[in-house]
């Protein structure tokens, strides 16, 4: 196994949330907008990546955020508000609603022109930055595996792949049977309906988004020292426990040859010379 470390892109931007945004934030340039507006809860890695990209590159950002709010603010909250970014807050009954025109709608009457990124940052162009992880993969595989939320990784992972390679995405949410459903219509939408050679693992969420046990935290403390690899434990530390466990048990042919993508922004920061934004 090796594992592709899409961590060390960027220590603020985080792996495959930079992939998500690189050519949102492009279009957002071309469309001359000055604000991206999006969508999360308290402790949204898209959210923190927004308001980081936002201060990076000169974007004003305003984060809808799930929830009434609490103080003191989630690190997560208080690094974006830091980083400037307008936390406007919408309880969970009007939040569901938030892809509905009317709401919307709403939301431009009260902040002006701006450009939307969906909760999570999954669009087709995110799913188009996704893509490039498998590109930069030089070794021959037979497997790549990423841990999954709203399944936009994945799906832009699938569409680059060819058809010997096969897909694994591990959900991070508990009931995440719909993951299936879902990237399957990401990639009917990206004119690849008939990817079949893609699975979804929804038996290592831990209890579910953001729940925890302490066989996990061992398991990423296990992790750190034997590999030097630091996992967190909503997303990568998931997806690495139940890769291990899979392989344990013999799921796969012996040599299969596995990619396990790192999608976390923990540490490191190579910066984004792709689109001259510096």
């Amino acid at each position: 196994m090796q594992v592709k470390r899409e961590d060390l892109s960027d220590a603020r931007f985080g792996g495959n949330k930079w992939r998500k945004l690189k050519y949102n934030l492009a279009r957002a340039r071309e469309l001359n907008k000055d604000t991206l507006l999006t969508f999360g809860g308290a402790w949204s890695n898209h959210i923190y990546a927004t308001a980081a990209a936002g201060d990076r590159f000169g974007f004003h950002t305003i984060g809808v955020i799930r929830g009434e709010e609490n103080r003191p603010l989630s690190p997560t909250l208080q690094y974006a508000r830091d980083k400037g970014m307008q936390l406007v807050y919408v309880d969970r009954k009007n939040y569901r609603d938030k892809t509905s025109v009317e709401f919307i709608e709403k939301l431009h009457q009260r902040f002006g022109d701006f450009y939307l990124l969906p909760e999570g940052g999954s669009n087709q162009l995110a799913r188009k930055g996704c893509a490039e992880i498998i590109s930069e993969i030089h070794d021959a595989f037979d497997l790549v595996t990423v841990a999954c939320g709203t399944g936009a990784t994945l799906a832009g992972m699938i569409k680059a792949l060819n058809d010997s390679q096969q897909a694994a995405g591990f959900a991070v949410l508990k009931g995440a049977d719909f993951l299936v459903e879902d990237v399957a219509g990401m990639l009917a939408e990206d004119g690849c309906r008939d990817r079949t050679n893609w699975h979804v693992e929804t038996g290592y969420h831990f209890g579910g988004y953001a729940k925890t046990t302490p066989g996990l935290f061992d398991f990423i403390r296990r992790f750190k020292s034997d590999f030097s690899i630091e996992l967190d434990a909503v997303y990568t530390g998931k997806m690495f426990c139940g890769l291990f466990d899979l392989i344990q048990k013999g799921v796969f042919e012996r040599g299969t040859r596995i990619i396990a993508v790192h999608s976390g922004g923990l540490q490191g920061n190579a910066g984004f010379p792709e689109l001259g934004f510096d």
